[in-house]
């Protein structure tokens, strides 16, 4: 008897992918998730005989090994004990429909099925084709699962996003494309696993801890940052970008990680924290994972794991590069969503994930899976590197003013709270929501002391496990040590408070006034040393602005305010790619401690407005209309008007604004086509070497073709 020939395989594409939720991959791969039947039919040359035996071969990575789980053999209508099975739906002469179900633990990634049968003394074998498959949040056994539908919809479909900035008292929201639906996107994904160092050291066993999310998420994490795998983003934080890109011209992450990609893997310049937010979440979120933005505003980066931030000033109140620590104005990470295996079904949910270099975690530049339970719990010794975001959202603020003398003093300062508003975009809509609970017990409550010093007890204890440092060994302080630093021993006599008297906007004088009281009865000559500095978001000194010292007069509890301004020309050439600027005032008076007193500026952008001229309908071209107005009162020229958006526009469109007269309002029109219907997001941005970047965007429904 002859060998059965197979004439055609069916994959039902279409049926597949929508009963799989990868409709919206925008590729004509079979994309299927794990733990989950997908249908196929085969068609033969011959009528199927009842003595045939059907085997079939799923096989991934370089070397595939059924120790390994790579490689998986199992028999039509036998559960084999790998998890895979077959079985037969309909038989009709000559055609077979079958239901093939993987386990909800598979291996995730590039597989090749293959079938082999054998029919007497006869066998053949034909590779059926080839798909790819995915983490599954819409299985109960996988370990991504997640059952709540709608933020199912959010957290993997949504491929458009917000991403909080600014400061605590000014947060703004930021449009991001995600994009993980794109063409190209998901291969990209894959690709950034095969480039890693695990897999470049020991491809089939990388291959092999695929079916796990803390592994996938770990490695990912590695790569999004190109410090030690040469991975997608340089990250940079100073200096002048012109050999690269301005990390506030970003708008999503399509374009980095095709830039990537086409550039034959050379990391893309430049990035900051927000970038690889972005970039992170697009991947995680095209591989399966259940993945969201999170910004921790006054975010602290603890070098020494001390819970304890150190800045340094000098007399005049300019701060001194005398510590590694650093207090952001704010910090962009993301979490995934996931089971903890490795740790108690405690710890399940939400998983910190930080892919910005900042820190190493066992040799490498990442962070986490750091559960949100372990953090809120101050269980700061568990897997991993949840020390290190513990301190991100907890860590005591301690100012010093170093003197000539070399001698220090613990300065009175207003003590900044550390991670406040923690903020994410809500599920459905564009609105914040404040997960702060999620990571601590209320400010100054019982149980957030007491999980305080749960925490320092147990970094006291800790050797093994812990980030490492680049440059200097870690300093350890016992809790005795720590409550001696923290507590102040003399208070100041006089209070102070920096206000803005207005709006600050970009290309106009800033006013501000500086109120000054003295507690005492007694009369007081204080001296003002005020200092303002252009400033990254990081609280990092950029550019020197503006500097004076006077001496203020107050009789007993009087109240003295002095007014200042800092000119349009004093910081128009240290904002030129930021908006940020930090005043402080160190106020001395002879008895009690110095007083500091400060005040984040964040200059706030000129309205650019978009107007969708026409109905939009996939398929159908429609006008946009941007209005946008140049800020400043002198001539700019070469601006570049930027629009992308999935399933609005494929490829970034730029429009060049050759030149626009002092507070100028001009227009620009430009065509989409929408390729995708649904809600979309479309973003536009005026980039300019004058100022930094107006951005705006509009949300579109976008009917389905007619």
């Amino acid at each position: 008897m002859a060998a059965q020939k197979i004439t055609k395989v069916d994959w039902h594409s279409k049926l597949n992918k929508a009963a799989h939720h990868t409709s919206d991959y925008n590729s004509t791969q079979i994309i299927l998730r794990r733990g989950q039947a997908f249908a196929i039919t085969l068609n033969f040359q011959t009528t199927v005989q009842p003595e045939n035996n059907f085997t079939f071969i799923a096989s991934t990575g370089p070397s595939p090994a059924e120790s390994q789980q790579t490689k998986a053999i199992f028999h039509l209508s036998e559960d084999a004990a790998n998890g895979w099975s077959a079985t037969q739906e309909r038989c009709e002469p000559g055609r077979m429909s079958l239901m093939i179900v993987s386990p909800a633990n598979a291996i995730i990634g590039r597989y090749k099925l293959k079938l082999q049968i054998a029919s007497g003394n006869k066998t053949s074998s034909a590779l059926l084709g080839q798909f790819v498959l995915l983490f599954n949040p819409w299985c109960p056994n996988d370990d991504v699962y997640m059952a709540n539908e709608k933020e199912r919809q959010e957290y993997v479909l949504n491929d458009s996003g917000i991403i909080f900035q600014g400061k605590e008292k000014y947060i703004q929201q930021e449009a991001w494309n995600y994009g993980q639906f794109e063409e190209d996107i998901l291969d990209i994904s894959l690709s950034i696993l095969d480039r890693s160092l695990n897999h470049r050291q020991d491809p089939s066993t990388d291959v092999s801890n695929r079916n796990d999310p803390i592994y996938v998420c770990r490695v990912i994490s590695a790569m999004v940052n190109s410090n030690d795998e040469k991975g997608v983003v340089e990250g940079k934080w100073s200096g002048s970008y012109r050999s690269g890109t301005n990390p506030l011209h970003w708008s999503g992450s399509v374009s980095i990680l095709r830039k990537w990609y086409r550039g034959r893997y050379r990391p893309i310049r430049y990035g900051q924290c927000w970038v690889f937010a972005g970039v992170m979440c697009t991947v995680l979120r095209s591989l399966g994972i259940p993945t969201r933005v999170i910004t921790n505003f006054n975010s602290a980066h603890d070098s020494n794991t001390n819970l304890s931030i150190d800045k340094y000033i000098d007399v005049s109140g300019k701060t001194l590069d005398l510590t590694e620590d650093s207090i952001w104005n704010f910090h962009v990470w993301n979490e995934s969503w996931f089971t903890r295996r490795d740790l108690g079904s405690f710890y399940d949910g939400w998983q910190v994930l930080d892919a910005t270099p900042q820190e190493k975690s066992k040799g490498i530049y990442r962070c986490g899976p750091a559960s949100t339970r372990a953090i809120k719990e101050g269980d700061v010794n568990l897997d991993y590197d949840s020390s290190f975001v513990f301190a991100a959202v907890n860590a005591d603020c301690v100012t010093w003013i170093q003197h000539s003398n070399k001698r220090k003093e613990r300065i009175y300062s207003n003590t900044r709270k550390i991670g406040k508003f923690i903020s994410t975009k809500a599920v459905g809509t564009n609105t914040r929501v404040d997960v702060t609970n999620n990571y601590k017990y209320p400010e100054g409550s019982s149980k957030e002391r007491q999980v305080y010093k749960k925490a320092l007890k147990l970094l006291a204890v800790r050797s093994t496990g812990r980030r490492k440092r680049v440059t200097k060994p870690r300093r350890r302080f016992p809790a005795a040590r720590r409550q001696n630093m923290t507590a102040t021993t003399q208070k100041p006599t006089v209070s102070g408070k920096m206000k803005l008297d207005a709006p600050p906007v970009i290309g106009q004088d800033i006013l501000l006034t500086l109120a000054l009281q003295n507690l005492t009865t007694d009369f007081k000559t204080v001296n003002v040393k005020l200092r303002a500095s252009a400033v990254l978001y990081t609280r990092k000194p950029k550019a020197e602005i503006l500097q004076w010292s006077r001496s203020v007069q107050l009789g007993a509890e009087e109240v003295k305010e002095i007014s200042f301004k800092i000119t349009y020309t004093q910081y128009k050439n240290a904002l030129l790619d930021d908006r940020k600027i930090l005043v402080t005032a160190v106020c001395e008076a002879r008895q009690g401690a110095s007083l500091l007193v400060e005040k984040d500026i964040v200059l706030q952008d000129p309205f650019l407005t978009i107007e969708v001229l026409g109905p939009t309908v996939v398929h159908k071209a429609t006008n946009v209309l941007v209005t946008f107005t140049n800020p400043l009162s002198e001539v700019v020229t070469d601006c570049v008007l930027r629009a992308e958006g999935s399933g609005l526009i494929k490829e970034q469109l730029n429009i060049n604004v050759a030149r626009m007269a002092p507070m100028e309002t001009a227009t620009a029109e430009f065509e989409i086509v929408p390729y995708k219907s649904g809600i979309r997001q479309l973003q536009v941005d005026l980039a300019c070497i004058h100022f930094s970047n107006i951005k705006g965007f509009v949300m579109l429904d976008v009917a389905p073709a007619q």
